[in-house]
C-alpha cells in the first residue's frame, strides 16, 4: 500500500495549501534530526509528502490516481492523444526540501541577524524605547523594578499568533546615572517574516524635594548644620569658610555611589542661598561697623572671644546653633550675621 501523504501531515484531502504548509513546518521542526536523530524515516516522509502536495500538478495527479499513479505515470487529462505525465521520482534529499522551506539548514540558529525564511528575508524591527521613572533614593540605594509587558508571539504552527504576558526585571545598581539604558533583546512582537525588536528601558530621575544631582555629587539647596543624607544619617557639616552669595561647600564621600564601585561615593555639595534682611537696628549697625574696623592680627584670643560674645549678645544672644537653624525670615538675618562674622575674622 502506498504512502498516504495527507496522513503524514495529519490532514485530510480537503486540506488547504496553508494547512499543508503549517503542518510541514510544525512536524519538520518536531522531527528534525538535530532534535530527534531516530526520526530520520519520518523526516524523509514529510519531505516527500510536502514535495508532492505543495506542487499543484503533482497534487492533482495524486488526488486522482494515488501514489501508484503518480509514480507509474498516467495519461494527461488534456492535450495530445497518447500523451503521458512522466512518473514522479522523489529526489530523496529531505534536507533540500527543509532548506528551501526554511531558508537554511538550521532553523534553530540565532536570528539576531537578517536571514531568509519561506516568506522572504527576515529583518529586525527597530528598538522599542520606554522611560522608567526612578526616585533619587532608587539611584542611591539601588532597587529592582518589575515591568509587565504584553507581546504577540507566533504559535507552534508557525503562522497563527497569540498574546503573551511577561515580566521583565530591571536590576538598578547604586550610582546609576539618569539616562542609563537597559536592553532586553528581541522581546518585542514576533512576526512570521521579522525578528522581534529589542525593548530598551531608559531610567529617568524624578525631582527630589531637597537634592539635585550633579554627576556623582549631590547638591543641597538651602542651609542646615545637620544634613540628613539619602540613607537616613544626620551629618554635621562645620562651616569654616567665608560664606558669600552663591557659595558652595563640597563634602567628600557623602554623595552618590559610584556605579563601578558602590563602596565609593561622590561628594555632597551644600549651596548657600544668602538673603539679606531689609532692616538692621542702629545698635547692630554700630557694632558691625566697629567689628569690621578692627583687625584681629594683634589681638589675643581672650579679647577676640570677648568681642565675639558681645557680637552675639548684641544680636539677641543668638548662638551658632540658632544661626544654622531653619526659622523662616529670621534665617535671613542669622545668615547675614554669620557672613559678617566670617568676614570680620
Amino acid at each position: 500500500m502506498g504512502i498516504d501523504y495527507y496522513a503524514v501531515f495529519e490532514l485530510n484531502p480537503s486540506a488547504t495549501d496553508a494547512d499543508i504548509k503549517m503542518s510541514y513546518r510544525r512536524l519538520a521542526l518536531k522531527n528534525h534530526p538535530s532534535r530527534r536523530p531516530e526520526a530520520g524515516d519520518v523526516f524523509l516522509e514529510l519531505a516527500e509528502a510536502y514535495d508532492v502536495l505543495s506542487d499543484l500538478r503533482k497534487k492533482a495527479t495524486y488526488d486522482k490516481f494515488g501514489e501508484e499513479g503518480l509514480k507509474a505515470g498516467v495519461p494527461q487529462l488534456s492535450g495530445e492523444d497518447g500523451a503521458w505525465i512522466s512518473p514522479y521520482i522523489f529526489h530523496g534529499n529531505p534536507h533540500q526540501t527543509f532548506r528551501l522551506f526554511f531558508g537554511g539548514d538550521n532553523p534553530f540558529a540565532d536570528f539576531s541577524s537578517p536571514c531568509y525564511s519561506s516568506g522572504g528575508w527576515r529583518t529586525k524591527d527597530p528598538p522599542i524605547e520606554r522611560d522608567v521613572s526612578l526616585t533619587l533614593d532608587d539611584f542611591y540605594h539601588g532597587c529592582t523594578k518589575k515591568i509587565k509587558i504584553s507581546r504577540k508571539v507566533i504559535n507552534e504552527d508557525g503562522y497563527t499568533s497569540g498574546i503573551q504576558e511577561k515580566i521583565l526585571i530591571i536590576t538598578v545598581k547604586p550610582g546609576w546615572n539618569d539616562g542609563t539604558r537597559v536592553t532586553f533583546p528581541e522581546q518585542g512582537d514576533q512576526g512570521p517574516n521579522s525578528v522581534p525588536a529589542d525593548i530598551v528601558f531608559i531610567v529617568r530621575q524624578k525631582t527630589h524635594p531637597w537634592f539635585t544631582r550633579q554627576q556623582n555629587n549631590l547638591a543641597l539647596t538651602g542651609f542646615s548644620v545637620d544634613v540628613e543624607t539619602l540613607d537616613g544619617r544626620l551629618v554635621n557639616i562645620p562651616v569654616n569658610d567665608i560664606v558669600h552669595p552663591g557659595y558652595s561647600k563640597l563634602v567628600p564621600g557623602e554623595g552618590m555611589p559610584l556605579s563601578q564601585d558602590p563602596a565609593l561615593r561622590g561628594g555632597l555639595i551644600l549651596t548657600f542661598d544668602t538673603q539679606f534682611p531689609q532692616k538692621i537696628s542702629p545698635k547692630s549697625k554700630r557694632l558691625i561697623k566697629h567689628l569690621l574696623s578692627q583687625g584681629s592680627a594683634t589681638r589675643g584670643i581672650k579679647q577676640e572671644m570677648k568681642e565675639k560674645e558681645r557680637f552675639w549678645n548684641c544680636c539677641g544672644k543668638l548662638s551658632r546653633v540658632n544661626i544654622l537653624s531653619r526659622s523662616g525670615s529670621s534665617l535671613q538675618t542669622q545668615l547675614l550675621l554669620l557672613v559678617l562674622w566670617q568676614l570680620r575674622r
